[in-house]
């Protein structure tokens, strides 16, 4: 009987050959509403798609006869060594789909060699992960109405010796992420087939809610209601804590109170990659927020060439959404991007098997970025460039 190609049916991740394998254990060792969590986009969902879209159009035209030998992913980024052009991106509740996700992925990071980005909206306590796990860190910056919040968060990340600071610019005004939403009989209230599917997970149950209860907003629970910090009770009172009014101005604010490295995140236009560097931003991060913030939206990838011939001498630019294999990562090193920031690809690791699987994800696209390298005759990231593209 001849073979038949089917979804990866294996529950181990060392038997997973891509991400794309890492999320269907991940698939089906969560609940569905914590996988849709991570895995829909806002609305029509066309951004999400086109993020992938715009990757896969994008072609390779090798040189050949070339000595690729010895080999190396090594880079630097802000003046420090990175062992490949990777980091991982900051993504909220990630204690729903492992306990302890947060320093699971800042550990997984740190023994591979590349930065981790905490996000403000994380489960863990910032100065938790810089104890348990160390490494490069990175904050991401949510701005909230009461500013406060903003300033706590980079004074205690700047005292837990975090190396830069990711101002999001996008989430001014809250994405509405529909097939999400349908899991929910109101904000905070699961319907009932999404409360009997998670009962259909016991080993999640029991490692997630039993052991460490329903997670909470630790970085800014400080600041929330009574029965707010939970991942319950925070899905009504976040959204509208949103700060509608930031712009160009508060990067001097920002300033101000943070003294490391700054990169705004949420560029997608040379007009704003430039006002970024004229603010004296050290970096920007081109990104549609996964395509989980405004739909039709243009893919980083689309806009990343013009960008980086306006400003790639002038800022460090890192760029996310939508990147699975490390022929993506090649596309956009190639394109003028400095670092490729690893969003779902990495949490799929996580819910797949935690710390190991996060980490087995970063050695799959290590190995296919090597591969890639050498089939197009390259010795070094460095010497990939747009010619190498059609």
């Amino acid at each position: 009987m001849p073979w038949k190609r089917r979804p990866f049916g294996g529950r181990g991740c060392a038997r997973a050959l891509n991400i794309a394998d890492l999320r269907e254990i991940a698939r089906r060792r969560v609940p569905g509403f914590a996988f849709e969590y991570v895995e829909g986009g806002a609305e029509d969902e066309a951004t999400l798609r086109r993020n992938r879209e715009a990757l896969s159009a994008l072609r390779f035209v090798p040189q050949t006869l070339v000595d690729t030998s010895g080999r190396s992913l090594e880079t630097t980024v802000f003046d420090r060594r990175s062992s490949a052009p990777l980091a991982i991106a900051p993504t909220g509740l990630n204690g729903m789909l492992h306990p302890g996700g947060d320093i699971a992925l800042a550990r997984a990071a740190a023994g591979f060699g590349i930065p981790y980005t905490l996000s403000t909206l994380s489960t863990t306590r910032l100065e938790d992960v810089a104890a348990q796990a160390g490494g490069r860190l990175w904050m991401q910056l949510y701005v909230m109405k009461n500013r406060v919040i903003a300033e706590d968060i980079m004074a205690r990340a700047a005292a837990a010796g975090f190396e830069a600071l990711l101002f999001t610019s996008d989430a001014n005004v809250f994405g509405s992420r529909e097939w999400d939403k349908r899991n929910y009989a109101r904000p905070g209230k699961l319907r009932l087939p999404a409360v009997l599917d998670a009962m259909r997970h016991p080993r999640w149950l029991i490692d997630v809610l039993l052991r460490k209860g329903i997670p909470q907003f630790h970085n800014i629970e400080a600041f929330l209601p009574a029965g707010a910090a939970s991942a319950v009770g925070g899905s009504t009172i976040i959204p509208q804590m949103f700060e509608p009014t930031i712009t160009w101005t508060d990067i001097a604010w920002i300033r101000r109170h943070w003294p490391g490295k700054l990169l705004v995140k949420g560029v997608l236009s040379v007009e704003d990659a430039r006002r970024a560097a004229d603010a004296g931003c050290d970096g920007i991060v081109l990104t549609n927020h996964g395509g989980r913030q405004l739909d039709y939206c243009v893919a980083p990838i689309e806009v990343l060439g013009e960008i980086a011939a306006a400003v790639g001498d002038r800022l460090t630019i890192i760029i996310d959404s939508g990147f699975r294999r490390g022929s993506d990562v090649a596309k956009a090193l190639a394109l003028g991007a400095h670092t490729v920031m690893i969003g779902r690809a990495a949490l799929y690791g996580l819910a797949a098997d935690g710390e190991r699987g996060v980490r087995r994800a970063l050695d799959m696209l290590a190995v296919e970025l090597d591969r890639v390298l050498g089939q197009l005759g390259c010795r070094s990231v460095a010497d990939l460039r747009a010619s190498l593209l059609r």
